[in-house]
């Protein structure tokens, strides 16, 4: 009997762990693995690259969990280079086209589309100038820190390096951080209130202090209408509505969008917000062989119960390894996901999981907010720092719907805690009887977290 085919489009988390996954459970014999992939890296971690950009992690190869030839040994047959352009269901199989422009056809059994997210860049004059760069990939990383590189042995160590960053969610935040680092006077622009529009605007309003005490200049409110170029046509200021910024090399921090041009063409179900839409088994919806996972997916957030694109690399390779379990003839399900999320700025630590106030209205549902400052570690044990904790729980049943920190040194993954208590639907009152861990080189006696909790108990109590 013949092997059965299965072919996975992106080399990334979500399709690489699904195609180890799948031949931990079946072999070459019974199935063959194919995995195209356009660019020249795979398994790779595209969150560090702010990280390598900035110095603190020392080579481009540190980010690579699985190199294409320890793919390879594990006889997944890996091509790189090669962009998948059509796909045709019906006939069960995808049109690709190499690095030389060659073109054919390969069939398939089962399909795996792991095409990931491409960056949001508005139709600007000046966008596509040299010196204007996206950090996506890891071939992203690699132009900009080679164009970083050459400017830098252009100018001189004592010139003046000025770089604008466009938009302050985490790509942004961290990589102004990356680019001050390495010398540059930083500006960030943003057309939101304030920076970190995953978080509230008054949280939000802590990141925007923090960064201009790290001497980085925020401007929000203002949308960018251009990139102005000079003489050679690169990039040499950024233009807003409220005024223009110089620039040696601008970064663009605008978020990412669901990379499913292909699926859609091939008529597959997409969300509200440009995702592939899948059943609980990372299956694509109506169709039995097709499994999608990691960027290219809208999730089930369990707090509202909608679906929404939380792009993020511990999705993508949990969604991996169920989609090769279920590929090599297993059971896995992904049950959803709560929105949890941590970044830094320096030595600025930012997390937030559940629903923003935003969210919580929009999804209809009516709820207290419990805002507290309190600390790291015991008031008297040196060290310490402040740490502001924010906490929504819904009327009526006192549910958590979502929880925000912002802090310095321990803040940022005590998120971690309101994480499991969304994922089991605790309310406040009884996340204020969690049996946490205390010493003062720790945490207060009463940690943060349960600090808002109890506020959020009180608030609830006062509203009836």
């Amino acid at each position: 009997m013949a092997a059965e085919r299965m072919v996975v489009v992106g080399g990334d988390a979500a399709g690489m762990s699904a195609a180890s996954q799948a031949r931990r459970l079946r072999k070459p014999d019974e199935l063959e693995i194919v995995a195209f992939e356009r660019g020249a890296f795979t398994s790779y971690s595209a969150c560090g690259i702010p990280y390598w950009v900035g110095g603190a992690v020392h080579s481009r190869d540190a980010l690579v969990a699985r190199t294409p030839e320890e793919h390879r040994a594990r006889d997944i047959d890996l091509r790189l280079h090669t962009e998948v352009t059509e796909l045709d269901l019906d006939g069960q199989r995808v049109r690709t086209r190499d690095a030389d422009g060659r073109e054919g056809w390969t069939g398939f059994d089962k399909l795996v589309l792991a095409t990931g997210a491409v960056p949001r860049r508005p139709p600007l004059p000046g966008i596509d100038a040299p010196g204007v760069h996206g950090v996506q990939t890891l071939d992203d990383g690699c132009a900009l820190l080679d164009d970083l590189e050459r400017r830098e042995r252009d100018r001189g160590a004592e010139d003046e390096r000025r770089a604008v960053v466009v938009g302050a969610g985490y790509i942004g935040v961290e990589m102004s951080e990356a680019l001050v680092r390495r010398g540059y006077a930083v500006t960030v622009v943003d057309r939101s209130p304030q920076p970190m529009s995953t978080l509230d605007p008054d949280m939000g309003g802590l990141v925007r202090d923090a960064m201009c005490e790290l001497g980085i200049e925020v401007v929000t409110d203002a949308s960018v209408t251009e990139v102005r170029t000079d003489g050679q046509g690169r990039a040499r200021s950024v233009v807003t509505e409220r005024g223009e910024y110089p620039a040696d090399l601008v970064v663009l921090g605008l978020g990412v969008r669901p990379q499913t041009a292909l699926a859609e063409a091939a008529g597959l179900p997409l969300g509200a917000r440009g995702g592939l839409l899948t059943d609980l088994a990372m299956r694509v919806r109506g169709r039995e062989n097709v499994w999608a996972g990691g960027d290219c997916v809208e999730v089930l957030e369990l707090v509202s119960g909608r679906t929404r694109h939380l792009p993020l690399g511990t999705h993508a390779n949990k969604q991996g390894q169920v989609i090769g379990t279920n590929a090599g003839g297993g059971y896995a399900t992904f049950p959803g996901v709560v929105g949890t999320a941590v970044s830094k700025v320096c030595d600025l630590e930012i997390g937030r999981t559940g629903l923003l106030e935003r969210q919580a209205r929009e999804s209809g549902l009516r709820y207290v907010t419990a805002t507290i400052e309190s600390t790291s570690r015991a008031g008297y044990y040196p060290g310490t720092r402040p740490m502001h904790v924010k906490m929504l729980a819904e009327l009526r049943t006192g549910r958590v719907l979502g929880v925000q920190i912002v802090g310095r040194e321990g803040a940022g993954k005590r998120v971690d805690i309101a994480a499991v208590a969304l994922t089991a639907g605790m309310t406040a009152e009884q996340m204020t009887a969690l049996d946490l861990g205390y010493a003062p080189p720790f945490s207060p006696v009463w940690d943060p977290v349960l600090v808002a909790a109890r506020k959020a108990v009180s608030a609830l109590r006062d509203r009836g």
